[in-house]
């Protein structure tokens, strides 16, 4: 019993651990003969190669099975999503402040709309999308007759947005009260602002821009926009409601107050 409870010193255990990795008695290598590892190895490799194998040909299949000209990203949500820019964030929502007396300040709002406008330049809509779209009507596609076996995009110009594109006046407004701002849709009104003017008229989106069939299919293809001039009462802030206004399209969700609308607050300093 004493011997068995004797302790090994440390010389002892490393002889011993040494013996483990290389048995010359036996001729093992950590407890098993070379040809056997060369087996265990090629069992692993073959494995891991089979296994490589089915999940490549499980996302082939899948890939596969996949429609090309269906848009990648796709949300749950019914209604449209409506966006601003100049989109400048502030703690909750977007906040679009300058002022007036300060070049700087609205030399930053307008590089922002000119980087945002540049898909949108005349030149190259009327060269990508010369197709002659009917307003007023769906723009509805059954075929690829377009070149590359796409399909048509209606041109969304710059200079559709009139004032505001940017052409005619490159601050957009924001050296003075007179702001212009890019969205998708309408809005609801607010005291704070004197005169709200939109471009194109009425601030309506023709359906020939409609329905988008997928970045492969209409590789051209730009949203259509809306740009709104603003006269601010200085010093005051007003908060704007942008929202969708069509019958097939919510825009009260209890769950979600953003869906189908946006809302940013405009204020111009001086």
């Amino acid at each position: 019993m004493a011997a068995l409870k004797e302790k090994r010193t440390c010389g002892q255990r490393c002889e011993d651990f040494g013996r483990f990795v290389w048995n010359s008695d036996d001729g093992t290598l950590m407890g098993r003969t070379p040809e056997k590892w060369v087996y265990i190895s090629l069992y692993y490799v073959a494995f891991y190669v089979v296994m490589t194998a089915l999940f490549c040909l499980a996302i082939w299949t899948l890939m596969y099975t996949l429609d090309p000209y269906t848009p990648d990203y796709q949300d749950r949500l019914k209604s449209p999503g409506v966006m601003v820019w100049p989109d400048t964030y502030g703690e909750e929502t977007v906040e679009i402040f300058y002022n007036t007396s300060d070049k700087a300040s609205g030399k930053k709002m307008a590089n922002i709309l000119n980087e945002f406008l540049k898909p949108y330049n005349d030149t190259k809509q009327l060269e990508c999308n010369n197709y002659n779209c009917t307003k007023g009507k769906y723009f509805i596609q059954n075929t690829f007759s377009a070149p590359h076996h796409t399909k048509w995009s209606c041109p969304f110009t710059q200079s559709m947005l009139g004032p505001c594109s940017g052409l005619e006046d490159p601050t957009f407004g924001y050296n003075c009260s007179r702001p212009c701002v890019i969205i998708k849709m309408n809005r609801d009104g607010q005291e704070n602002v004197a005169k709200i003017e939109y471009f194109p008229d009425r601030g309506i989106i023709d359906p020939s821009y409609f329905p988008y069939y997928g970045k492969l299919a209409q590789p051209t293809y730009v949203n259509p926009l809306v740009a709104v001039r603003f006269s601010l009462v200085e010093e005051k802030k007003a908060k704007i409601q942008c929202r969708v206004v069509s019958h097939k399209i919510s825009y009260e969700n209890f769950h979600d107050p953003y869906e189908g609308k946006v809302i940013f607050s405009l204020k111009a300093l001086k």
